[in-house]
């Protein structure tokens, strides 16, 4: 997770360029969308492999932007990042009982 300090470096980032203006949600949604494809094309034409760690580098770089994406789509939503993911964590043990999910990859509906 992304901690307090490095949450407040992403706002302080946007807020010393007056770039808040410009992040509605719809905006930061369709930004963390656009940065998640950019992180797919590092696997694109890998072939049948599952791992790229010559792009280990651009994985990192388009991952971080995904998360500052999330973490800016938070703040202007109000909504706190470890709240939301301990809640859906919750939602998905729930899904997903280890008795029945353990070593097994199909969705909930199918178990």
């Amino acid at each position: 997770m992304i901690s307090k300090e490095t949450s407040r470096r992403i706002t302080s980032f946007r807020d010393e360029r007056d770039w808040r203006q410009f992040h509605n949600p719809k905006d930061l949604a369709i930004s963390v969308a656009l940065e998640a494809a950019e992180l797919l094309e590092c696997f694109q034409w890998s072939g049948e492999a599952t791992d790229v760690p010559e792009r280990r580098a651009a994985v990192a770089e388009e991952v971080a932007d995904v998360m500052i994406y999330c973490e800016l789509l938070c703040d202007r939503l109000g909504l706190e990042a470890d709240d939301i993911v301990a809640a859906k964590l919750a939602q998905n043990e729930k899904k997903y009982p280890v008795a029945k999910a353990k070593g097994n990859k199909k969705k909930y509906t199918e178990l």
